[in-house]
């Protein structure tokens, strides 16, 4: 049985979520003051605290069906983080005139450094595939499920593939307890309904 089920957060409630990306980094401490720090995790994860976007009734039935069918940690689902859903520009490679597979990615660029991220859950109707910043409306494939594009055709050598698309993140609840609060007629709260980003 798969353990990842393709369907979407309800939105709204995830506008209002508190959250983003996670490092891991251990530090050591000299005598001297002087800090050594090792990076546990090449690539972020995310986490989020979704309870801060309930906003009605309506929000909180629509929360209690989705993690009663998600059985709470057991399968993951996709989420639109609303501070980073968006690709715009961005590279996939260059084509060699044999490679016809390229992963959709997002270049993070600051300071001279840059920080690629794979994107397995891309937006359906949303990706569009430029060859030497031409559009390309066919000749290709998208596989939302992970984001990969296949070409009939391999791009000739030199040929700079690009895209823009929207993206999920693929995550989980990151507990199997909902904790709901009435706080009044038709008022419910959750302290906290963490979900975290998994690696595919």
């Amino acid at each position: 049985m798969p353990t990842f089920h393709e369907v979407q957060f309800p939105p709204k409630i995830a506008y209002g979520a508190s959250g983003g990306a996670e490092f891991n980094t251990s530090i050591t401490t000299t005598f001297s003051g002087f800090e050594q720090r090792n990076v546990n995790w090449q690539k972020a994860r995310g986490r989020w605290d979704v309870s801060t976007g309930l906003k009605s009734k309506t929000d909180m039935d629509a929360l209690q069906a989705f993690f009663r069918a998600r059985y709470g940690k057991a399968y993951g689902f996709r989420f639109k983080d609303w501070s980073d859903y968006q690709a715009i520009g961005q590279t996939l490679g260059t084509g060699n005139g044999s490679q016809t597979i390229f992963q959709l990615a997002k270049t993070y660029t600051s300071g001279g450094n840059s920080y690629v991220r794979e994107i397995k859950k891309p937006v359906s109707g949303t990706v569009k595939i430029y060859l030497n910043s031409v559009l390309q409306g066919s000749g290709y494939s998208v596989d939302h499920t992970t984001g990969l594009v296949t070409f009939t055709a391999a791009p000739s050598a030199g040929v700079i593939v690009g895209s823009d698309f929207d993206f999920d993140v693929p995550v989980r609840f990151d507990t199997d307890t909902l904790a709901v609060r009435a706080d009044g007629p038709g008022f419910f709260v959750c302290d906290a309904i963490p979900i975290v980003e998994i690696r595919l």
